[in-house]
């Protein structure tokens, strides 16, 4: 706030201060209404971390969340769309702030397709898992459980693409085809990362026949390779899931400023803001004490993976956005009271 406010002031004197903090305020706010489902999956990940891991993902990982996903990222895309180099796209975006929204919105298609494939097979893949026990809507998600595979996930994601593509312009088909691919692309590929990296090491049996895990070596290349084995594809998984989440926001964004640094210091409040909450679910147990939160926020997962699909043709509102994620969290929430009050009892 005190950067957007010097922001602010260096170009508008005392107005365009007050005017920067509102505005960085507002995006903040909406950068958390768009994004707290996305702290309650990351604490489902983070929860089976060690202190390092999640010190890591709240220092490195917020960097990679404020610069490159929020400002890095977009100027890339603009740069990939108009053959320019990032400094002559940075120029633009300081300088002539619309063209490069114009250069930005006109790319939301193939945004749109990439994130939506990618959020639309982490909500298929929770219900699909084969040690999912609990089922928030009963015998119907327990059906769904134990018909679906990551296959099938596959393919129906590759559905909604088809889908998109159909109901995209004429002369972005192409682009908004590759887009969908390389969001299915990338989650396999990190999904195949995540499980090459931390697969246990083969146990061992002592003299009693009792299985006993592999010790550590103390050499720091084994040391390295112990801690890339624990976490490194999650937290590569954490961070394209963010930038899924993010660019939305960016394309809401300049609904409000045409400022990128201003959008860039409001949304990086609230990137903060949800992963200061993701370590907080996480070291109070959140996900624990109720077991329907994380089903909740994957379900508002899926509900904005059909947002993004559907934006390619039709104008969604930033507030219906947001208040369809926060309205899936606070109904699972109930849910888990309610689960809560109905195991005291009968315990």
């Amino acid at each position: 706030m005190a950067v957007a406010g010097w922001w602010g002031y260096s170009h508008g004197g005392v107005s365009g201060l007050l005017q920067a903090l509102w505005i960085t305020g507002v995006l903040g706010v909406m950068e958390v209404s768009l994004s707290f489902d996305n702290a309650v999956v990351n604490a489902s990940v983070l929860r089976h971390w060690n202190a390092f891991w999640q010190k890591l993902f709240l220092t490195v990982g917020i960097l990679v969340a404020v610069f490159g996903m929020r400002l890095l990222f977009p100027l890339v895309i603009v740069s990939v769309a108009t053959g320019l180099g990032l400094v002559d796209v940075w120029t633009m975006a300081t300088t002539t702030p619309k063209i490069y929204a114009e250069h930005l919105t006109n790319n939301h298609a193939q945004v749109a397709a990439f994130g939506g494939a990618f959020l639309l097979l982490v909500l298929l893949n929770f219900l699909f898992d084969d040690e999912k026990e609990l089922h928030w809507l009963g015998w119907a998600e327990e059906k769904v459980n134990a018909l679906g595979t990551e296959s099938l996930a596959v393919l129906i994601t590759m559905g909604a693409v088809a889908a998109c593509v159909a109901m995209g312009p004429a002369e972005q088909k192409y682009s908004v085809l590759a887009s969908g691919i390389v969001g299915i692309a990338v989650y396999i590929g990190v999904n195949w990362i995540s499980g090459l990296l931390e697969e246990n090491e083969p146990d061992l049996q002592d003299e009693d026949g009792e299985e006993t895990a592999v010790p550590a070596k103390s050499g720091n290349g084994d040391l390295i390779k112990s801690v890339a084995r624990g976490s490194i594809g999650g937290f590569l998984y954490l961070e394209v899931l963010d930038a899924s989440f993010s660019f939305d926001g960016v394309i809401g964004a300049f609904a409000i400023t045409n400022d990128v640094v201003i959008i860039m210091l409001g949304l990086a409040i609230g990137a903060m803001f949800v992963r200061s909450m993701t370590v907080f679910l996480v070291h109070k147990g959140t996900l624990d004490e109720f077991v329907y939160l994380e089903h909740g926020a994957h379900y508002a997962i899926g509900i904005l993976a059909l947002i993004m699909f559907a934006s390619v043709k039709y104008h969604i509102p930033e507030w219906f956005t947001g208040l369809s994620g926060v309205t899936f969290i606070l109904v699972s929430l109930w849910s888990s009271l309610r689960h809560r009050k109905q195991q005291a009892a009968l315990a």
